[in-house]
């Protein structure tokens, strides 16, 4: 049993940055490969980010790629999005999840075990 908080979201300024963080708080992300995902009302979770087990390979989604970068510390059990060109469509809660599938990129919801209740970040123009 995996338990994951996000923290690190709120309002930021179109062209901003953000750092989002996750941490297990109850068991460890060790040997899990993280994602993150987000969501606006209405509209269906997405991939946005991926990074494997030991760190050595990560992916995005395109509508992130070059703007955000995601990175994994196994030591402090954490892992971040760093968030930079913040665009208004990038407004969403946005939720970290861990995955049990060794499968790299993983971007699809069923690949992933454990989720956390999100955080919301908005960006305004």
């Amino acid at each position: 049993q995996v338990q994951l908080v996000e923290s690190g979201g709120g309002l930021v300024q179109a062209g901003g940055s953000l750092r989002l963080s996750c941490v297990a708080s109850r068991g460890t992300i060790v040997n899990y490969g993280m994602g993150w995902f987000r969501q606006t009302p209405g509209k269906e979770r997405d991939f946005v980010a991926t990074i494997n087990w030991s760190g050595g390979a990560h992916f995005y989604a395109d509508s992130v790629k070059g703007r955000f970068t995601i990175a994994r510390d196994n030591t402090e059990n954490t892992v971040w999005l760093q968030m930079g060109g913040l665009k208004p469509e990038d407004s969403a809660v946005y939720y970290c999840a861990a995955s049990k599938d060794y499968s790299v990129p993983a971007k699809h919801l069923r690949q992933y075990d454990y989720w956390g209740r999100g955080t919301q970040v908005t960006v305004s123009s």
